[in-house]
């Protein structure tokens, strides 16, 4: 490719000896270029080991039981190197109810431990070296840089295996839950949490990950180190009185939530170790800096209420409304008011509907309500400020953190559901069918800004209307059920739809890229009508006269975005074995490969074999330009701009054999003999077979990121 590139290019192949400033090294000379390398498979290739051990302890009386748990998980990684992600837990459980059976208490305490040292990069950016790329290691297995006069002419991807990321994770979980029966129909209930959770990060950059020359400068030793501390705690009353009204039951509770969420987070960087054997040391480093302090509190408070009533278990209607408030806006605008209301028709109870023999359940539901929400960064409203190192006579300064708006409030949105659940045969086979509409005019987002304001965004209420619509389906089926023989079947299929029904002023806002009445994911595009057969160049629909086009060519709206999403699950039982499998599907629009990887034939980087079919001789009719490695030509013009047109979106379905779990469960006549009371072996696995058109990686996960991992586990559940 990169030969044919230079031939197309009019331009000799490079020779380092004629040239010794050139930088070509995969053809000039200095890399083997008869050396090969499947980095794909290197880099992506490995396997990653699993491990996950749980047990479990139970027992009480009949007023009091209790239940005791641990766990140990590691999980590798397909990457080379050593990285493992582990974690280690343990739950406690406490029931207790009075004689009377009035009073009852729930307690729960959660610990969890992790510990993980996975990459700070994925390694699938790589894959695209090009195969004659130096070895990864010298013979005394340090990192090769393969260096001409002192200098490295690749970046050695394994560099980074040396630059160990560790993080470091507790999470105490707490909740206690205390119910009394009042009298009647009257109960109170309160429930008390508390969260505390720490993460402790470092990453080392020993010299050793460092190309010649710069290791062997101290400077080039450094660590950073940050600890993030979450603490939460909750409460939450609720009074609930039940009581039967007529011939129906009513439902009524009332109650709150309080909740105050404190977070600090510490940064610090040091560098100038003297030695790698220092580095974990920050006291030992020439230089050291406070990257930043922050403290943020998030106070929530809501009440709230219900009202339901059931009709002879054939009219059901729930109404509900509450208040919310949050500290994460500003006066004025803290609080929100939300509510729903719903109502339920079991018409199969109805005493004229009793011939229908072959309905055994039917229900149609409907429902409208409001939601709210605030989940942003805190503080967005006030003017703030960051602390500078720079000083003046002494003194540090500041600077402008954010422009603030106390203007933004509440996200609110809108939804409307309706559906209808239908039981046939007994049960033999259940079916739901749901609508739903969605739509909001004030969502939460950072509203883009020009650069001129000296800020990229201010936080705001988006001045458009989305809508999201969609139809959710699912059926499950019992197709045969026999003494020692059973086969299940479900399968569910979503159809989801997005627009932009209105936008104010779009055409002079930041977002006019986007289309009323087209989804948010859609974009403008270029359109190319291919490759010119005379010339082997892209060409588009420009009125710039070189032919490559510019902004304002960009007219063609697509987007991208899912049109429908399922699976279908099939579960087998014979006797003791049991098989379930699990076929995922997506029909959905995605980028190909010519949105992200560089011009075929331009340093020296690989390329998938869907270009081999190129261009080569005029009147060749083909999809693919001709190869160029000069970034001043056309060809490289109208192959970058070709990852904006509508040729870069591709169909991305696919079907996928997401899952296929085999187990078996002992007799247990068989348990008795060895003294268990229960045993299962089981064999699961992930990912084993994907059906698509999508041709580089994978159309799930799209451009140069890690395809989802085929896995394959084995275990055993015993039970004493």
């Amino acid at each position: 490719m990169r030969q044919e590139a230079f031939a197309n290019d009019g331009v000799p192949i490079p020779n380092i000896n004629t040239n010794p400033t050139d930088n070509n090294y995969d053809i000039n000379g200095v890399w083997n270029t008869s050396s090969y390398t499947d980095w794909q498979k290197v880099l992506i290739g490995n396997t990653a080991k699993f491990t996950n051990v749980q047990g479990s302890l139970s027992g009480g009386t009949a007023n009091t039981q209790f239940v005791i748990s641990g766990g140990y998980s590691s999980q590798g990684t397909v990457f080379p190197g050593n990285y493992s992600d582990q974690h280690a837990s343990s739950h406690f459980n406490l029931i207790h109810s009075s004689a009377d059976q009035r009073f009852h208490v729930l307690f729960t305490a959660n610990y969890n431990y992790g510990n993980s040292n996975t990459p700070p990069t994925d390694f699938t950016q790589n894959i695209t070296l090009a195969p004659n790329a130096p070895a990864i290691y010298n013979k005394d297995g340090s990192l090769n840089w393969q260096l001409l006069n002192g200098t490295p002419t690749w970046n050695n991807p394994l560099a980074v295996t040396l630059q160990q990321a560790k993080s470091i994770t507790t999470n105490l979980i707490g909740n206690l839950s205390l119910d009394y029966q009042l009298f009647g129909g009257l109960s109170l209930k309160s429930s008390f949490g508390y969260n505390h959770a720490q993460m402790d990060q470092s990453n080392l950059q020993p010299a050793a990950s460092i190309a010649p020359p710069n290791n062997n400068l101290p400077s080039s030793r450094g660590i950073g180190f940050a600890t993030n501390q979450l603490d939460t705690w909750i409460i939450e009353p609720l009074l609930n009185y039940k009581a039967k009204i007529g011939k129906g039951n009513l439902d009524a509770l009332v109650g709150g939530t309080f909740q105050e969420n404190i977070s600090n987070s510490l940064s610090q960087t040091a560098s100038g170790f003297s030695s790698d054997a220092l580095i974990t040391n920050p006291v030992a480093a020439s230089t050291s800096k406070l990257l930043g302090k922050n403290y943020a509190a998030y106070h929530y408070e809501a009440i709230y209420g219900r009202l339901g009533y059931n009709w002879e278990e054939k009219y059901l209607l729930n109404i509900t409304a509450r208040r919310d408030g949050s500290s994460r806006f500003g006066p004025g605008q803290q609080f929100g008011n939300f509510g729903a209301i719903g109502a339920g028709w079991i018409f199969s109870k109805e005493s004229f509907f009793k011939s229908v023999s072959f309905i055994s359940f039917g229900k149609l539901r409907m429902s409208y309500g409001t939601t709210g929400n605030d989940q942003i960064p805190p503080y967005q409203y006030l003017s703030s400020y960051n602390p500078q190192s720079a000083s003046y006579l002494g003194v540090a300064g500041l600077l402008p953190a954010r422009i603030p708006n106390p203007y933004f409030g509440w996200e609110t949105n809108k939804k409307l559901e309706g559906g209808l659940d239908i039981g046939l045969l007994k049960g033999r086979i259940d079916f739901s069918l749901s609508y739903y509409q969605n739509r909001s005019s004030n969502q939460l987002i950072a509203y883009v800004l020009p650069f001129v304001t000296g800020f990229s965004n201010v936080q705001a209420n988006f001045p458009a209307t989305v809508q999201n619509t969609g139809f959710e389906f699912s059926v499950s089926t019992s197709n045969i059920q026999t003494k020692n023989f059973k086969w299940i079947s479900s399968a569910n299929l979503t159809i989801p739809r997005n627009k932009l029904v209105a936008f104010p002023n779009l055409a002079t806002s930041a977002y006019s890229y986007l289309v009323i009445g087209q989804p948010l994911s859609t974009q403008l595009k270029f359109i190319s009508t291919g490759v010119d057969p005379h010339t082997g160049i892209y060409s588009f629909v420009t009125q710039s006269p070189n032919g490559i086009p510019v902004y304002s060519d960009a007219l063609y709206p697509k987007a991208i975005t899912q049109d429908y999403y399922g699976g279908i699950q099939n579960s087998f039982t014979y006797k003791q074995f049991q098989i379930d499998i699990f076929f995922q599907f997506t029909k959905q629009n995605g980028y190909n490969y010519m949105a992200y990887f560089v011009a075929p034939g331009f340093a020296g980087l690989n390329e998938p074999t869907a270009i081999l079919g190129r261009w080569q001789k005029p009147g060749d009719n083909t999809g693919i330009g001709k190869f160029t490695q000069d970034p001043g030509s056309p060809e490289f013009g109208a192959f970058s701009a070709l990852g904006q047109s509508n040729l870069a979106v591709t169909d991305a379905s696919f079907i996928r054999l997401k899952n296929v779990a085999l187990s078996y469960q002992l007799p247990v006549e068989w348990g008795k003999k060895i003294g268990v009371q229960r045993a299962r072996v089981y064999l699961n696995a992930q990912n084993l077979l994907t059906i698509t058109k999508y041709q580089v990686l994978d159309p799930e996960t799209n451009g140069l990121n890690l395809p989802p991992l085929r896995m394959i586990t084995a275990g055993i559940q015993v039970g004493l």
